[in-house]
Formats: structure tokens, C-alpha cells, sequence
């Protein structure tokens, strides 16, 4: 193909020396320079000048001096000028392989290679030297540039910049010291910048916004936003006024150097003022709002990033995920995964690790253990911290099975070992379902392991021992705790109690002394209940009132429920109500009963089946006192909601409980169909057979 003189790369134009000097249009004709035939809508002329341009727009710098060329003059047809001419080459000869050599493309990966030869040399001033001289051309300012943007090698940077300031004397200094700014930045080294800073302001080359900009965002890739901030601070002090993609990196920055007010002040501005925001900018606001509990916040960022049009990346992904699992909020989670799966996005092990801490907070047991089992299939290892929330999951809801096989997978992983944590969850899951030669067997392999039972763990074996009527052996272990010197808390202590509630009455006493070892006040309640004792009235009340007062809301209601149980075991029904009409005015038991115009409702959701059953005792008396004493109306249904949920450990939820008992009083309350836990009666029904109980002289329910 032919090769046109006048359309060649634009680098031509950084050659000093004219074009006549190396080829002639003809031989026999007068040599001419290769721009008196410059013709300025030649498309190929265009288009060498955008290359042009574009080699240089980012560094915004005029050619040097010398290589500046004038335009020729236009005319049509200067006087005496000889008609104009294309000086074609042959592609195959000597002359157009020198032409090419002179290309701009040609020398930007010349000082490509340069930038490579630097990088891989020895960092000292001769070998630098030599290099550079040996290039084989003389090297521009904007050469420099390229040359440095180009490198990097820390070590042999600062002497590369040192020699081309010596050697070229740069109109703008600044540049060079910015593009070698950004070899530190690529390397990470912090240290390094800002000492060519200081030799900057050494030398008097004042810094300007580039400069500050690539420390800033090389202190935030090194993972130091206390010092990006630091920096940007300074902005000011040299006149340099930072831009909207500098103030929107620095929302990170303030976010991550702890300074949220700054932060939170910097994304409401970007807002307002729609600068563009980097998706790492936006995974810091996340974890602010995370870190404040403002879950909400959360999704709130998550979907203005997608409103801007702003991809989220994997790590916002598993930030948000995080953050739903802190909520307790699996369903948001299961949401925002399938929002990971659509977008093109393929899960990594942080992914499946905030799935598992999401489901197994919230025990979502079956949801849990299908990740689990997800990377499994994907050969990801789990860590213990990992295995153990699914345990812990598993003791909560009861995945007796499904508790053995994670154990058991955990051990032979080969990466993990059961820790105090394993072994206590596993422990306490045998002990909730009465497993007793499995929770010893798993409480002699903690202590081979070389861990010492805790409290946690004796609580959950005294539990045990309670389900299979092993009263001695709970004597025996709470024994045990006092020889360790461990002192009992709230959930043990209401754990004795619990297991007092399933004791056989005549081997109460046997752990009566031991509650009153492990609580007085508690010890004292538990006596005077169990025990044929007459004492005055008001009296029993009273310190009731001080256990309560003694106590934590965390375990309240646990122990009302568990006093209650035990006098309706014992067939203290007035005891009973006095214990309830005592949570009742703590306000331990709110929201037992609901009133409207158009029905009224007994709430037992929260109650074990003792306070559930006296409960319903007073519920009765009342409206019967409503309806036949006071002649009340009854709005046109009554309902009494049991919940529709089983016990983690029983096939039995009150419902099913409540169902046979309500048929034994032969009440009028039957189960809704449309609601499930819910007992329903009609007005004239449920004062029939209130009537029908006064009547009898029934007086209990």
C-alpha cells in the first residue's frame, strides 16, 4: 500500500529537524518541506491531531520550545509556487521503515521499554544515568512524563525523577513529582510520598491539587484513613481547593478515620450536589450505618446506589449481608443474595460466612444448613467460629441429628477443633431432649480435649438429668459446681427450678435445699411453697416481691412461669394467682388480655402451661364477674390466642395442650380455621356456659 508524506502519526511534529531532510517528493525535482503541502481537512490530518491531543491531555502541558511548529500560511495558490504534490514511498523500502521508526506510537513504546529497563535496574544514580543517556534520543519533558507514569519500581523512581529534573530543567515541576507520587501510590508506600513532598517544598516546587489527590489516595489504598485525612486537611494551607471526586473519596476516608458527623455531612452535600460516588464510598457508608445499628440506613444506601445506577460490588454484597444478620432480619438477607445471584455475581466464602451468621442468629434452621451444605458441595472450609453458630442454631430449635453430623464434620475437617463453645452447645442439645449417656459422653470428650466444663455447660446437664427424672445426679452435679468454686447465676438457678417443676413431689425436697444454697430469696419463695407451713398473711407476697426485685428482666418471666407451674403441680391454684396477679403488676405479663368492640381475647403466647392454664382461671372468673354480676355485654366474639408453634423439644405446642383441656371443661372455644392457634366462641355461647358453671357450682377452669 501506498504510504501519503503528509498524513504521518503525530509524533512527527515532536522531530526538530524538517522532513526534506530525509525524503524528496522527486528526484530530480527541488527538495521541499513536507508542509508546504499541509492541507487542514485531510481526514488523515485530523486524525493525527486527535492522536496528538490525546497523547496528552492528561498531563495538560504544551509542547517544548523547540518543537513548537508554526503553521504555514494558507493560499489557495501561492505566486509562483509549483503545483502541489504527494510524495508516495514504497511501504517495502528502506525510507518508509525509517519513517516509521519516527512514529509517535513507535516512541511512546520506546519510553515504554525505558520505563521497564529503569524498573529493572540497580537503584543508583549511574545505572539510572546510563540508561536514560543510552535512549538514543533526546527526551522531552512530556517523554519524562510518559516515562515515569510508566514506571514502577520505588526504589529506582525518586533517582529517575532526580535525573531528568537535572538534566531536562522542566517548565513545571510539579508534574513529574505527581506522576512519581503515583509509582509509590502503586506500590503502597505512604512513606515514600510524603518525603517527596517534603523534598518539593525543599526545592520550592509548590504542590497542587494532583499532588494532594494521589497522597490522599494512596494513604486510603494503604489502608490509612486517619492520614488521608490528615492531607486533605492541608489542601487549604497550599491554596489548592479540593474537586468533587476528591470530596467524595473523602466520605470513605472520614468514615473509616471514624469521624461519621464529617462523613454523613460530606454524602448529604454529595447528594445535593450529585457528585460521583465510588462503590467503595459507598460500602463505608454502609458499615457507618451498620456499626450504629441503623439497619434501616443500610438498605437505605443500598437503594440510592441503585437508583444512580451505581453497580454494588461483592464486597457491598456481603457487607449488606452482614448487616441484615446483626438485624436479625433473614428474610432482607435471602433478598438481597438473590439481588448477588441476578446480577452476575458468584458467592465467595464471606458470602456463604455472613449466610450462616444470618440464618443461625435468627434460627432459620433449614435455610442455615443449606448453605452449610452449599459449601460443603463447593469444598469452602468452614471456620470453628462458623461450625459453632450452627450448633449453638441447633441447640435452639432442637436439630438434635443435624447438630451430631456438623460435629461430627467439624472433627474430621482437619482444619477446625472443637472448642469449650462446641462442646457446650453440643452438650446442651442432648440435655434439652433428656439425651443423657450422650451429653456425659460428649462432656468426657470437653475434658479430654483439655477444657473444664463452665457453668453453661453444668446448667445444661443439670437440665438433663432434670428431663429423665435423675434427681440424684442433679444434686450431684450442683455439687459439683460449689466444689469448683463456681458461683451460681440467674439462668442456673432457674434452671433448678425449671427441673423442680418436673420433679416427682415426694423428691421435691431433695432439691429444695439446693435452691435455697443457690439463691436465699429464691430458696425462701421455693419453701414456703412446698412446705405445709402456715404464715401470715401478705407475707408470701412480699417475698415474692423481693425475688422480683432481685432479679434481671432477662429471667423474670422465666421464673414466674416456673413458680406458677409448680403450685399448679402441687394444687395450689390461689398461690398461682397470687404469682401471676404479681407479674401482672410488674407488667412481666403485658398484653394478656385485649379488649375491642368487636371481641375480646386472651393472649398466652409467652406463658408455660402452668401460668398459661391459671391464666385462663382468672380470665374466666372475670367474665364471669362481667356477665353474670354486672351485667356487661359481651362484644360478639371471644377468642383466647395459644400461639401455633410447638415446643423446640416436644412434638406439643399449648395449642394441642389447651385443645384437650378446653373439651375437659367442656367450654365453647373452638379452634379457628382460618386462624391457626386462635380459640373462637361467640357472646351467647360463652354466657351459656358460664351460666351453666354457676349452676353446677363449678368454681375453677
Amino acid at each position: 500500500m501506498s504510504f501519503h508524506l503528509y498524513s504521518p502519526p503525530s509524533s512527527l511534529l515532536h522531530d526538530p529537524y524538517p522532513l526534506c531532510n530525509l525524503l524528496s517528493a522527486h528526484p530530480k525535482s527541488t527538495p521541499r518541506s513536507f508542509f508546504s503541502s499541509y492541507n487542514p481537512n485531510s481526514p488523515p490530518f485530523l486524525h493525527a491531531r486527535t492522536l496528538l491531543q490525546t497523547s496528552h491531555v492528561s498531563l495538560q502541558e504544551p509542547l517544548p520550545q523547540e518543537t513548537q511548529i508554526e503553521k504555514p500560511k494558507l493560499d489557495a495558490n501561492p505566486q509562483g509556487s509549483a503545483p502541489k504534490r504527494y510524495a508516495w514511498v514504497n511501504p517495502k523500502s528502506p525510507r518508509a521503515s525509517q519513517l516509521r521508526r519516527k512514529s509517535y506510537d513507535s516512541r511512546y513504546s520506546s519510553l515504554i521499554k525505558l520505563a521497564e529497563s529503569l524498573d529493572a535496574c540497580p537503584p543508583n544514580e549511574s545505572d539510572v544515568s546510563d540508561l536514560i543517556t543510552k535512549f538514543g534520543s533526546k527526551l522531552f519533558e512530556q517523554d519524562a512524563v510518559v516515562t515515569l507514569n510508566n514506571m514502577t519500581n520505588p526504589e529506582t523512581a525518586p533517582l529517575v525523577l532526580n535525573n531528568l529534573l537535572e538534566t531536562l530543567k522542566p517548565t513545571r515541576e510539579v508534574i513529574l513529582y505527581n506522576v512519581t507520587m503515583k509509582v509509590f501510590r502503586k506500590s503502597k508506600d505512604l512513606e515514600k510520598s510524603e518525603k517527596l513532598f517534603d523534598e518539593m517544598l525543599q526545592r520550592g516546587v509548590k504542590p497542587d491539587n494532583a499532588t494532594f489527590t494521589t497522597i490522599i489516595s494512596c494513604a486510603r489504598q494503604c489502608g490509612l484513613p486517619k492520614r488521608a485525612v490528615e492531607w486533605f486537611e492541608k489542601m487549604p494551607s497550599f491554596g489548592c481547593e479540593p474537586d468533587n471526586v476528591t470530596l467524595a473519596a473523602m466520605i470513605d476516608a472520614y468514615g473509616r478515620a471514624g469521624n461519621v458527623e464529617t462523613a454523613l455531612s460530606l454524602y448529604d452535600r454529595a447528594r445535593t450536589e450529585k457528585w460521583r460516588i465510588d462503590p467503595v464510598t459507598f460500602s463505608t457508608l454502609i458499615r457507618i450505618y451498620g456499626y450504629a445499628g441503623n439497619y434501616d440506613g443500610c438498605l437505605n444506601i443500598y437503594e440510592e446506589m441503585k437508583s444512580l445506577g451505581v453497580k454494588p460490588n461483592l464486597v457491598i454484597y456481603n457487607r449488606l449481608l452482614d448487616c441484615m444478620g446483626k438485624a436479625k432480619r433473614p428474610w432482607q438477607a435471602t433478598m438481597i443474595h438473590k439481588d448477588l445471584i441476578s446480577n452476575g455475581f458468584e458467592p465467595n466464602w464471606s458470602t456463604y460466612a455472613a449466610l450462616i451468621r444470618a440464618y443461625g442468629r435468627a434460627r432459620y434452621g433449614d435455610d442455615a444448613l443449606v448453605v452449610y451444605r452449599q459449601m460443603k458441595e463447593k469444598g469452602l472450609e468452614l471456620t470453628v467460629i462458623l461450625y459453632n453458630t450452627l450448633l449453638s442454631m441447633c441447640a435452639d430449635i432442637g436439630y438434635v441429628d443435624e447438630a451430631f453430623e456438623i460435629f461430627q464434620d467439624m472433627k474430621s475437617s482437619g482444619t477446625c477443633e472443637p472448642d469449650s463453645w462446641t462442646f457446650s452447645s453440643l452438650i446442651t442439645v442432648y440435655s434439652c431432649c433428656g439425651r443423657v449417656s450422650e451429653a456425659e459422653a460428649a462432656l468426657s470428650e470437653m475434658r479430654e480435649a483439655g477444657f473444664q466444663p463452665t457453668l453453661f455447660v453444668l446448667t445444661s446437664l443439670i437440665q438433663c438429668y432434670g428431663k429423665a427424672k435423675q434427681v440424684d445426679d442433679v444434686v450431684r452435679t450442683f455439687e459439683q459446681v460449689l466444689e469448683l468454686g463456681i458461683e451460681p447465676d440467674d439462668r442456673f438457678c432457674g434452671c433448678l427450678l425449671n427441673v423442680m417443676t418436673q420433679t416427682p413431689t415426694e423428691e421435691i425436697n431433695k432439691l429444695t435445699g439446693c435452691v435455697e444454697k443457690a439463691k436465699p430469696k429464691l430458696g425462701r419463695v421455693v419453701k414456703m411453697l412446698v412446705e405445709e407451713e402456715n404464715f401470715e398473711e401478705g407475707v408470701f407476697k412480699k417475698e415474692a416481691s423481693e425475688l422480683i426485685d432481685s432479679i434481671g428482666s432477662d429471667v423474670n418471666k422465666a421464673y414466674l412461669n416456673c413458680l406458677i407451674d409448680l403450685c399448679v403441680n402441687l394444687n395450689k391454684l390461689e398461690k398461682a394467682c397470687e404469682i401471676l396477679q404479681l407479674g401482672l403488676e410488674y407488667d412481666i405479663y403485658s398484653g394478656l388480655q385485649s379488649k375491642s368492640a368487636t371481641q375480646w381475647s386472651l393472649h398466652l403466647k409467652s406463658l408455660s402451661l402452668g401460668a398459661a392454664l391459671t391464666a385462663l382461671h382468672v380470665w374466666v372468673n372475670d367474665l364471669s364477674e362481667a356477665a353474670l354480676t354486672s351485667g356487661e355485654e359481651f362484644p360478639p366474639l371471644l377468642g383466647i390466642n395459644t400461639g401455633h408453634g410447638k415446643h423446640k423439644y416436644s412434638d406439643k405446642g399449648l395449642a394441642a395442650v389447651f385443645e384437650s383441656h378446653l373439651k375437659e371443661l367442656n367450654a365453647p372455644f373452638h379452634e379457628a380455621p382460618d386462624k391457626v392457634g386462635w380459640f373462637l366462641t361467640t357472646s351467647v355461647a360463652a354466657k351459656e356456659w358460664l351460666e351453666s358453671r354457676r349452676s353446677s357450682g363449678e368454681v375453677s377452669a
